[in-house]
């Protein structure tokens, strides 16, 4: 089991609290709560992977607890599991209605709280592995246009709230149609392969997300990078693929480089995210009508280019 997964308590009763957590400490991250109220706060903080949460508290009980959590967007997805001395069918439907994952009897036996928690993690693992696999491109494992979508998307809104620089590059890979008609489509993917470990080396960055948004055409969101920075790193991106390029052509003028448009902007209310994908695809073009192998940069409310 990962040991990245963590584990957050709730529970009124401190006695409880340890002995839970002396079960799971050596197998997850553990996280504790003395009530309802602590326990929605800490959930916010932590993003814990699983809650193990009591029914009977004082103030705010585990049911209550439960409708809190379940009506947050960033913990309503978390997976709950009661503990609860409640041994009645009516309190065991309530808190799977509400949707709780499981429910365990209380008194507390480890071997139970170990296999359900182990059990729960897994399912939460295989999830995250699936979900995974399905925003990645299988040919260079970059990122795809689905993850790129949800990424923009949230990024916008992230830099908006925080009065940050947000750019963006679109990417094209040069006479590339030409390059499969001489050398095939096998050496083709070989090309693409290539540019998107040098598109990947560097674009490491915290926030950043390379990917590839089509066919030859890659996509790069930087989070709080200014013009002049994005377009150094793109610069950078073109002269090695460039360099590669002259390793991978023959004596002909099939030469593949990549062309880029970028385009910067503090999120606005009165914009949205496609207008930064515009103007880096129209910086994009007026890369390639100037001859290829260069970045253009373009603002997304004027036409100044560079």
């Amino acid at each position: 089991m990962p040991d990245s997964l963590s584990v957050l308590i709730i529970d009124d009763e401190v006695i409880n609290l340890q002995i839970i957590s002396d079960i799971l400490r050596d197998e997850v991250g553990i996280i504790m709560a003395k009530s309802g109220e602590q326990g929605v706060r800490k959930a916010l903080e932590f993003s814990p992977d699983l809650i193990l949460l009591d029914v009977i508290m004082p103030d705010m009980d585990g049911f209550e607890t439960m409708k809190r959590l379940s009506q947050d967007a960033r913990t309503c997805d978390i997976p709950v599991i009661f503990i609860t001395a409640l041994d009645d069918i009516e309190n065991e439907e309530k808190g799977l209605l509400l949707g709780a994952s499981d429910y365990i009897q209380k008194p507390i036996h480890a071997s139970i709280i170990k296999a359900r928690v182990a059990l729960h993690l897994k399912l939460i693992n295989q999830h995250r592995i699936l979900e995974r696999l399905s925003t990645i491109d299988p040919l260079t494992s970059l990122a795809n246009r689905r993850k790129y979508e949800e990424t923009i998307r949230s990024e916008w809104e992230l830099m908006g709230e925080l009065n940050e620089t947000l750019s963006l590059a679109v990417i094209d890979i040069d006479n590339f149609k030409q390059y499969n008609d001489v050398y095939g489509h096998a050496a083709g993917d070989k090309v693409l392969q290539k540019v998107a470990t040098i598109l990947d080396n560097n674009f490491n960055h915290n926030g950043d997300l390379v990917a590839r948004y089509g066919g030859e055409e890659f996509v790069a969101i930087m989070p709080k990078t200014s013009k002049k920075e994005a377009l150094l790193r793109i610069k950078k991106c073109i002269d090695e693929v460039h360099e590669i390029a002259t390793i991978c052509a023959k004596k002909d003028n099939h030469v593949v480089t990549i062309s880029a448009g970028v385009a910067s902007i503090t999120p606005k209310k009165d914009l949205d995210f496609e207008s930064l994908f515009a103007a880096a695809d129209e910086a994009l073009y007026l890369a390639k009508y100037n001859g290829k192998n260069q970045v253009k940069w373009k603002s997304v409310t004027t036409k100044d280019t560079v």
